[in-house]
């Protein structure tokens, strides 16, 4: 045992003391309880990670899923001398790289956390890229608190790092007692996590959090090579510990102490030496590259040939297939809907590259944000209507400057029989919300191929919505489709009424385009299959040119397509009229076109609509 310890652990207090009272604010009592345990994995031998470069591919992985202890986090690497006490005291103020839970501002930060309940599911991801991807011989370190142990999804993490058999990957649970406004409900009942931890197939053990000894044994025990196992470290700690009137006392989460009282806990603390410094061990070299950005290669790709109507889910199977050796990044996780999203296409071609995520979309979520982390392209595939269930893991990569792609399929009451349960009509507007996301929504078999393809050169959050019945193929396979773009199917000089439309309304729109040129009525018809970003040059010049815009989603109104189109064009002075048909009614079951035709999204409602804009 590194002989320094208790002293780094005095000098790390000593941070999280001082630096979350300059804030004014913060989470003091939870640093304190997990310090003797962040402090032996770090400086103890245990942690391989080289300081001057946070992307190193060997580097250990440290994920603070208790991202409210990031007065720990940032002490510790101040006890590495990374971490000026002067920058400490910027703590949760305008500017600092030290923000109230860790962001990517802060380069030794894996994912931003917070919001309780994900970082094991990020370590899943990011233990799967070690063990079956890169191969190499890193670890995956989750700090959790136990109150986050209430959220499902850790249980679905543990269950799926089980399964994989993540023997690189170790939970160290933070086992304080409080939470915020009571104590956890199993308090300090650690045979109950124990017993829970053993049942989902994890090795357990539990330690005194605040004996270097037992820590140090229980990390070298996790860290054996052959054990078949994730490991979990289930720790007995004090919220609050070095300071009595701290210690196991409600009524102190997330307060900081006021300069008197920090005084007088700072004497408890004893004398701190501020020139001791920690030493974290290197990584052993395994891989020396790093994978790379990304860039777009078309030229190399190659698309199937479609002779009938196809469904877009089928071609998204098909176009991941075809992606493979362009892009050897690209893994795909499904939540076991993959004959049903076609992403089996992939798995039979590239097994070694697919995982399978059971129905857990939430860490479904959490795992790709690992894999992207650590410089993969994960096309993560299920039922549109259940994304919206990891709404928040979804919310939280945003913030982690993620690289993921996700698939919806069988969206809107385009499924039929189904029912309400399983039509996604709340998915455009979820992903639409997100910071910098791109939506894409291909109507045809072509255009799902060579969108999907545009998807993994981007570098950022996509989602590709697609559809469950077969539709007709409108495109050549030559035809480009570019993020940001849309397709003008029909158009001339006699257009009254622009139909825009994605999807399965795309035909319904020239299905009415046929009927009414009977009549000597024209219409223009768009492809506006880039949701976000918008083709607003496009959008403007049918404005211009025609009387009205018809948007047509088989969607709910608020947050779709419709809303897109015209907030986009609301800030430009236009005389064209903007109407929205969407889903409006609560949906049952019923065939595809009899939903269509009671949401009144049809070639019908069309129709009736584009008649009484004109006459």
């Amino acid at each position: 045992m590194n002989n320094n310890l208790p002293d780094l652990a005095r000098l790390i207090r000593y941070y999280i003391l001082t630096s979350t009272t300059a804030a004014g604010s913060g989470h003091p009592t939870t640093s304190l309880s997990a310090t003797d345990l962040m402090t032996s994995l770090l400086f103890g031998g245990h942690f391989r990670f080289d300081l001057d470069d946070p992307e190193n591919p060997n580097n250990d992985r440290l994920i603070f899923s208790k991202g409210h202890a990031s007065p720990l986090f940032y002490a510790l690497y101040a006890a590495a001398g990374k971490i000026t006490e002067e920058e400490l005291m910027t703590l949760r103020k305008s500017g600092s790289r030290l923000e109230g839970h860790p962001t990517m501002l802060f380069p030794y930060t894996e994912v931003p956390t917070g919001s309780l309940g994900q970082g094991l599911g990020v370590g899943v991801g990011m233990a799967i890229n070690s063990k079956f991807l890169d191969k190499t011989n890193y670890r995956t370190f989750v700090l959790l608190g136990d109150s986050e142990t209430a959220e499902g999804s850790v249980w679905e993490a543990m269950q799926l790092a089980a399964y994989y058999k993540l023997d690189n990957l170790v939970a160290i649970l933070d086992v304080n007692r409080l939470g915020q406004s009571r104590a956890t409900m199993s308090g300090y009942d650690t045979a109950a996590y124990e017993a829970k931890a053993r049942a989902f197939g994890w090795e357990a053990s539990v330690i005194d959090g605040h004996n270097f000894g037992e820590i140090a044994s229980a990390i070298t025990y996790a860290c054996a090579d052959g054990t078949g196992k994730p490991t979990m470290i289930i720790a007995k700690t004090v919220k609050g510990k070095g300071v009595s009137f701290l210690e196991d006392k409600e009524g102190w989460h997330g307060k900081a102490l006021k300069p008197e009282e920090l005084e007088k806990a700072l004497e408890e603390i004893g004398e701190v030496d501020k020139t001791v410094r920690g030493e974290i061990s290197k990584p052993v070299t395994v891989q020396e590259s790093r994978t790379k950005n990304q860039e777009p290669k078309g030229d190399h790709i190659q698309i199937t040939k479609y002779e009938k109507p196809t469904a877009t889910r089928r071609a998204y199977g098909n176009a991941l297939a075809n992606l493979a050796e362009a892009y050897p990044e690209i893994v795909v996780l499904d939540a076991e809907t993959s004959n049903s999203t076609y992403s089996e296409v992939f798995r039979k071609a590239c097994p070694d590259r697919f995982f399978e995520m059971f129905i857990a979309e939430q860490n479904m979520a959490s795992a790709a944000l690992g894999l992207a982390r650590r410089g993969k392209i994960p096309f993560a595939s299920t039922f549109a209507a259940f994304w919206t269930r990891a709404c928040d893991q979804i919310r939280m990569s945003q913030y982690a400057r993620s690289n993921i792609k996700f698939c919806g399929s069988h969206a809107g009451v385009s499924i039929g029989e189904d029912g309400s349960s399983q039509m996604a009509l709340e998915d455009i507007a979820m992903f639409r919300s997100l910071l910098g996301s791109v939506v894409l929504y291909p109507s045809d078999a072509v255009s799902t191929e060579k969108l999907v393809a545009a998807a993994a050169a981007h570098q950022g959050n996509v989602y590709i919505r697609t559809t469950r019945k077969d539709t007709a193929i409108l495109y050549g396979k030559d035809e480009e489709f570019i993020i940001g773009g849309s397709k003008t199917l029909k158009s001339s000089d006699k257009d009254q009424v622009t139909v825009v439309g994605a999807g399965i309304t795309l035909h319904e729109a020239l299905a009415a385009y046929e009927e009414l040129k009977k009549e000597n009525i024209y219409i223009r018809v768009i492809d506006l299959y880039s949701v976000k970003p918008l083709d607003i040059e496009t959008l403007k010049k049918a404005a211009a040119e025609t009387k009205a815009i018809i948007t047509v989603e088989d969607h709910h109104l608020e947050g779709g397509l419709g809303e897109a189109v015209a907030s986009a064009l609301a800030m430009f002075n236009l005389k064209s009229l903007i109407f929205n048909l969407a889903v409006t009614k609560e949906p049952h079951s019923a065939k595809p076109d009899e939903l269509l035709a009671f949401e009144e999204i049809n070639k019908d409602a069309i129709i009736k609509k584009v008649k009484k804009l004109i006459y």
